[in-house]
């Protein structure tokens, strides 16, 4: 923006261009930052679920969240993913709510028996 001082005492402003720009902010739709958003807060069965929905993936059971299509089976992280839940399972027994340990159980068991499908080792 650049200014001018008149002779009379006044003061002129160039405001060609600083139009189109506030146009196009307005227009835009403004991003909330990450940090703004209000996420729910984490608990212990989020954390199994999103295990469990990574496992999934690498099945090639859910589709990827950014691309909505099914990703290529990859059993050797579903694999590793479903070890992962084990392992949490072992160092937390005992100090689970029952709520909490049946989802435990729920889960390893789908995940256990969709991996079998998956990998053919049923038949």
């Amino acid at each position: 923006m650049s200014e001018e001082r008149s002779e009379r005492g006044f003061v002129v402003v160039d405001k060609r261009g600083q139009e189109a720009e506030e146009k196009d902010q307005k227009a835009a739709p403004a991003e909330e930052p990450a940090a703004a958003r209000e996420l729910p807060k984490p608990d212990f069965a989020s954390l199994v679920i999103s295990l469990g929905s990574s496992a999934l993936f690498h099945l090639g059971i859910v589709p990827d969240p950014t691309t909505g299509e099914p990703g290529e089976p990859d059993l050797a992280l579903a694999r590793q993913t479903i070890d992962l839940v084990e392992i949490l399972q072992e160092k937390t027994r005992g100090n689970l709510t029952p709520e909490e340990d049946q989802l435990m159980q729920s889960l390893l068991t789908d995940l256990r028996l969709r991996y079998v499908e998956r990998s053919g080792s049923g038949s």
